[in-house]
């Protein structure tokens, strides 16, 4: 469990010392753990019409850039050690920016994937700004598909469940093999990373906050899902 007081004065703060700072370590460690894609992301990417542009924010290393060679994708993370992974799957782009503070044209792109990411921001209000800035990408017919970890995860080892605490800390265990020397010589070192457990509903609550459209929804691996559009009623 986390401080409510803490997130809500100093997030940005917060979250530099309990995300960014803890994926610039464990880059390469957390790389080695991604590389198969989820089903229902990779079939909505390639379902996506040929000659499609669009974006992954928060792509890590880069695994969903080459899943349809038949679009093209620009990546977007604030850690430089994913990015410096993520620019091997060519020929995509692969860039270092912050989700609330895109370095792209509004209204410009065919789709938008934003998986495991918005659940890292430590304030209601902060995750809401994220998905607006995730739909301001989005043409008139645009799609985004958003994924965020759920709080109803009663069957999974972690063991949460609905009207459990929301905002907690979830350790990254680093092994000494992925460590220099020099860091920790006595073996593996423990990683603390914050995250907002959306219960059911919550998602979808916060994408109509944003003028956005829901389209589908669901649940899959211990996330909710949401496939959504820009409002045509504002």
């Amino acid at each position: 469990m986390t401080s409510a007081a803490e997130t809500e004065i100093l997030p940005e703060k917060y979250e530099e010392k309990y995300v960014h700072e803890v994926y610039e370590q464990i880059a390469p460690h957390f790389s080695s753990t991604r590389y198969k894609p989820w089903p229902i992301v990779e079939s909505f990417l390639r379902n996506l019409s040929p000659g499609s542009i669009g974006i992954d924010v928060g792509c890590g290393n880069g695994k969903y850039l080459a899943v349809n060679q038949d679009v093209f994708i620009v990546g977007s993370d604030r850690s430089r050690n994913l990015i410096k992974i993520a620019a091997a799957q060519e020929p995509h782009t692969a860039v270092v920016a912050d989700l609330l503070s895109l370095p792209h044209q509004n209204g410009r792109f065919d789709f938008a994937i934003s998986i495991a990411v918005i659940h890292h921001l430590s304030t209601r209000q902060r995750r809401r700004d994220a998905l607006k800035s995730l739909m301001d990408c989005l043409s008139a017919n645009g799609r985004a598909l958003i994924y965020v970890w759920a709080l109803e995860q009663k069957g999974s080892r972690r063991g949460w469940e609905a009207g459990g605490d929301q905002d907690v800390m979830v350790p990254w265990v680093m092994k000494s093999n992925w460590m220099k020397s020099d860091i920790n010589p006595d073996g593996d070192k423990i990683f603390q990373r914050y995250y907002h457990l959306y219960q059911k509903g919550e998602l979808l609550d916060d994408v109509v906050s944003v003028n956005g459209k829901v389209l589908e929804w669901g649940y899959e691996k211990d996330n909710w899902w949401v496939i959504c559009q820009k409002s045509t009623v504002s």
